[in-house]
Protein backbone atom coordinates (compact mmCIF):
# COMPACT_ATOMS: atom_id res chain seq x y z
CA UNK A 1 0.00 0.00 0.00
CA UNK A 2 2.93 2.64 0.89
CA UNK A 3 4.64 1.64 -2.12
CA UNK A 4 2.16 2.25 -4.52
CA UNK A 5 1.18 5.38 -2.70
CA UNK A 6 4.93 6.65 -3.10
CA UNK A 7 5.07 5.58 -6.55
CA UNK A 8 1.62 7.46 -6.95
CA UNK A 9 2.79 10.52 -5.54
CA UNK A 10 5.82 10.57 -7.52
CA UNK A 11 4.01 10.35 -10.54
CA UNK A 12 2.19 13.49 -9.69
CA UNK A 13 5.53 15.05 -9.06
CA UNK A 14 6.24 14.61 -12.16
CA UNK A 15 3.22 15.91 -13.82
CA UNK A 16 3.81 18.86 -11.86
CA UNK A 17 7.31 19.44 -12.76
CA UNK A 18 6.28 19.11 -16.14
CA UNK A 19 3.26 21.28 -16.04
CA UNK A 20 5.33 23.99 -14.29
CA UNK A 21 8.11 23.75 -17.24
CA UNK A 22 5.42 23.74 -19.62
CA UNK A 23 3.97 27.07 -18.47
CA UNK A 24 7.49 28.51 -17.78
CA UNK A 25 8.59 27.85 -21.74
CA UNK A 26 4.94 29.10 -22.45
CA UNK A 27 5.69 32.64 -20.95
CA UNK A 28 9.23 32.58 -22.25
CA UNK A 29 8.05 31.79 -25.52
CA UNK A 30 5.18 34.74 -25.48
CA UNK A 31 7.25 37.27 -24.45
CA UNK A 32 10.44 36.69 -26.58
CA UNK A 33 7.73 36.72 -29.35
CA UNK A 34 6.51 40.13 -28.31
CA UNK A 35 9.45 41.31 -28.29
CA UNK A 36 10.81 40.51 -31.19
CA UNK A 37 7.55 41.67 -33.07
CA UNK A 38 7.96 45.24 -31.49
CA UNK A 39 11.38 46.19 -30.89
CA UNK A 40 11.96 47.99 -34.22
CA UNK A 41 9.12 50.59 -33.20
CA UNK A 42 10.48 51.63 -30.00
CA UNK A 43 12.47 54.64 -29.44
CA UNK A 44 14.73 55.22 -26.09
CA UNK A 45 15.31 59.07 -26.90
CA UNK A 46 12.64 61.66 -26.63
CA UNK A 47 14.38 63.65 -29.40
CA UNK A 48 14.44 61.11 -31.72
CA UNK A 49 10.98 59.73 -31.17
CA UNK A 50 8.61 59.46 -34.52
CA UNK A 51 6.52 62.62 -35.38
CA UNK A 52 3.10 61.41 -35.20
CA UNK A 53 -0.18 63.62 -35.07
CA UNK A 54 -1.62 61.81 -31.80
CA UNK A 55 0.51 61.01 -28.85
CA UNK A 56 -1.23 58.36 -26.72
CA UNK A 57 -0.67 59.00 -22.70
CA UNK A 58 -1.61 56.05 -20.59
CA UNK A 59 -3.09 57.01 -17.29
CA UNK A 60 -1.59 55.42 -13.92
CA UNK A 61 -1.69 56.28 -10.37
CA UNK A 62 -0.97 59.47 -9.29
CA UNK A 63 0.40 58.40 -6.19
CA UNK A 64 3.39 55.54 -5.55
CA UNK A 65 3.24 52.51 -2.82
CA UNK A 66 5.28 54.29 -1.02
CA UNK A 67 3.53 57.48 -0.62
CA UNK A 68 5.24 59.87 -3.07
CA UNK A 69 4.12 60.75 -6.33
CA UNK A 70 4.55 57.92 -8.72
CA UNK A 71 7.43 58.51 -11.03
CA UNK A 72 6.06 56.67 -14.10
CA UNK A 73 3.14 59.40 -13.94
CA UNK A 74 5.62 62.32 -13.50
CA UNK A 75 7.90 60.56 -16.76
CA UNK A 76 4.80 59.78 -18.87
CA UNK A 77 3.23 63.48 -18.70
CA UNK A 78 6.83 65.55 -18.76
CA UNK A 79 7.49 63.33 -21.87
CA UNK A 80 3.92 64.09 -23.48
CA UNK A 81 4.22 67.98 -23.11
CA UNK A 82 7.70 68.11 -24.28
CA UNK A 83 6.91 65.96 -27.30
CA UNK A 84 4.07 67.91 -28.07
CA UNK A 85 5.74 71.44 -27.55
CA UNK A 86 8.65 69.93 -29.88
CA UNK A 87 6.20 69.40 -32.50
CA UNK A 88 6.54 65.49 -32.56
CA UNK A 89 2.56 65.34 -31.82
CA UNK A 90 -0.23 67.66 -32.97
CA UNK A 91 -2.76 66.40 -30.51
CA UNK A 92 -2.64 64.43 -26.81
CA UNK A 93 -5.04 61.72 -25.99
CA UNK A 94 -5.42 61.51 -22.10
CA UNK A 95 -6.41 57.88 -21.45
CA UNK A 96 -6.94 56.33 -18.21
CA UNK A 97 -9.39 54.89 -15.64
CA UNK A 98 -12.91 56.49 -14.23
CA UNK A 99 -14.10 53.73 -12.81
CA UNK A 100 -15.32 56.22 -9.36
CA UNK A 101 -15.70 59.42 -8.69
CA UNK A 102 -12.99 59.44 -6.55
CA UNK A 103 -10.18 58.41 -8.97
CA UNK A 104 -9.80 59.87 -12.98
CA UNK A 105 -6.66 59.79 -14.49
CA UNK A 106 -7.61 61.42 -17.49
CA UNK A 107 -8.58 64.65 -15.37
CA UNK A 108 -5.74 63.98 -13.44
CA UNK A 109 -3.39 64.50 -16.32
CA UNK A 110 -5.49 67.09 -18.12
CA UNK A 111 -5.08 69.20 -14.84
CA UNK A 112 -1.44 68.32 -14.64
CA UNK A 113 -0.58 69.44 -18.34
CA UNK A 114 -2.42 72.55 -17.98
CA UNK A 115 0.02 73.57 -14.92
CA UNK A 116 2.43 73.25 -17.46
CA UNK A 117 0.67 75.46 -19.99
CA UNK A 118 -0.39 72.71 -22.39
CA UNK A 119 -3.46 74.08 -24.15
CA UNK A 120 -6.93 72.81 -23.98
CA UNK A 121 -7.36 72.56 -27.44
CA UNK A 122 -3.98 70.31 -27.61
CA UNK A 123 -5.53 67.91 -25.25
CA UNK A 124 -8.76 64.91 -25.68
CA UNK A 125 -9.63 63.01 -22.79
CA UNK A 126 -10.79 59.17 -22.71
CA UNK A 127 -12.56 58.15 -19.35
CA UNK A 128 -12.66 54.45 -20.44
CA UNK A 129 -9.29 53.78 -20.96
CA UNK A 130 -9.77 51.51 -18.19
CA UNK A 131 -6.46 49.05 -19.87
CA UNK A 132 -4.05 49.38 -22.32
CA UNK A 133 -6.27 47.54 -24.65
CA UNK A 134 -9.63 49.31 -24.38
CA UNK A 135 -7.38 52.61 -24.43
CA UNK A 136 -5.77 51.32 -28.14
CA UNK A 137 -8.83 50.04 -29.49
CA UNK A 138 -11.04 53.52 -28.39
CA UNK A 139 -8.19 55.25 -29.93
CA UNK A 140 -9.09 53.92 -33.24
CA UNK A 141 -12.61 53.00 -33.33
CA UNK A 142 -14.28 56.05 -30.89
CA UNK A 143 -11.77 58.63 -31.78
CA UNK A 144 -10.57 57.31 -35.65
CA UNK A 145 -7.05 57.94 -35.01
CA UNK A 146 -4.77 56.06 -37.68
CA UNK A 147 -1.25 57.01 -37.03
CA UNK A 148 -0.13 57.64 -32.98
CA UNK A 149 2.82 57.79 -30.76
CA UNK A 150 2.54 55.75 -27.47
CA UNK A 151 3.99 57.49 -24.33
CA UNK A 152 4.61 55.26 -22.26
CA UNK A 153 7.85 53.14 -20.45
CA UNK A 154 9.81 50.65 -21.96
CA UNK A 155 8.65 47.70 -20.51
CA UNK A 156 4.90 48.52 -21.05
CA UNK A 157 5.24 49.23 -24.67
CA UNK A 158 5.96 46.31 -26.39
CA UNK A 159 2.78 44.48 -25.40
CA UNK A 160 0.89 48.48 -26.17
CA UNK A 161 2.24 48.29 -29.56
CA UNK A 162 1.82 44.48 -30.10
CA UNK A 163 -2.13 45.19 -29.51
CA UNK A 164 -1.70 48.12 -31.98
CA UNK A 165 -0.75 46.55 -34.93
CA UNK A 166 -3.04 43.63 -34.44
CA UNK A 167 -5.75 45.65 -34.58
CA UNK A 168 -4.76 48.22 -37.43
CA UNK A 169 -3.27 50.88 -35.56
CA UNK A 170 -0.35 52.39 -36.94
CA UNK A 171 1.51 52.99 -34.55
CA UNK A 172 4.92 53.76 -32.86
CA UNK A 173 6.34 53.99 -29.46
CA UNK A 174 8.38 56.54 -27.01
CA UNK A 175 9.57 55.03 -24.71
CA UNK A 176 9.99 57.81 -21.73
CA UNK A 177 12.73 57.62 -19.28
CA UNK A 178 12.14 57.51 -15.44
CA UNK A 179 13.15 56.54 -12.47
CA UNK A 180 12.61 53.05 -10.62
CA UNK A 181 9.95 52.66 -8.18
CA UNK A 182 9.74 50.08 -5.21
CA UNK A 183 8.57 46.74 -6.38
CA UNK A 184 9.80 47.14 -9.88
CA UNK A 185 10.37 43.88 -10.43
CA UNK A 186 6.79 42.61 -9.39
CA UNK A 187 5.96 44.88 -11.71
CA UNK A 188 7.77 43.44 -14.57
CA UNK A 189 6.82 39.93 -13.57
CA UNK A 190 3.28 41.07 -14.06
CA UNK A 191 4.09 42.46 -17.52
CA UNK A 192 4.99 39.25 -18.65
CA UNK A 193 2.46 37.54 -17.52
CA UNK A 194 0.27 40.49 -19.32
CA UNK A 195 1.63 39.97 -22.38
CA UNK A 196 0.80 36.08 -22.79
CA UNK A 197 -2.69 37.05 -21.67
CA UNK A 198 -2.71 39.42 -24.31
CA UNK A 199 -1.98 36.48 -26.75
CA UNK A 200 -5.31 35.22 -25.47
CA UNK A 201 -7.37 38.16 -25.64
CA UNK A 202 -6.21 38.76 -28.83
CA UNK A 203 -6.48 35.28 -30.40
CA UNK A 204 -8.50 32.84 -28.34
CA UNK A 205 -11.33 35.05 -26.37
CA UNK A 206 -11.75 38.02 -29.10
CA UNK A 207 -12.08 40.17 -25.87
CA UNK A 208 -13.92 43.27 -26.37
CA UNK A 209 -13.46 46.97 -24.90
CA UNK A 210 -15.35 47.73 -21.39
CA UNK A 211 -17.46 50.37 -23.94
CA UNK A 212 -17.20 52.24 -27.08
CA UNK A 213 -19.59 54.27 -27.64
CA UNK A 214 -20.25 57.03 -29.86
CA UNK A 215 -17.63 58.45 -32.52
CA UNK A 216 -16.02 61.31 -30.97
CA UNK A 217 -13.06 62.68 -33.99
CA UNK A 218 -9.84 64.02 -32.72
CA UNK A 219 -9.08 67.35 -33.90
CA UNK A 220 -7.98 67.46 -37.12
CA UNK A 221 -4.13 67.74 -37.90
CA UNK A 222 -3.00 71.22 -39.22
Amino acid sequence: MRLAVASTLKKLIRILIALSLACAGLVLAANLWVLAATEERIEGDLMLCAAEPVGIVFGTSYWSRGGGRNPYYVARLGAAARLLRMGRVEHLLLSGDNRTRYYNEPVTMWRDLRDVNVADADMTLDYAGFSTFDTLVRARKVFGADRVLLITQDWHLPRALYIANAIGLDARGCAVPSRSVDGVWELRMREWLARVAMLGDLYLWDREPHFLGPHVPLPAPD
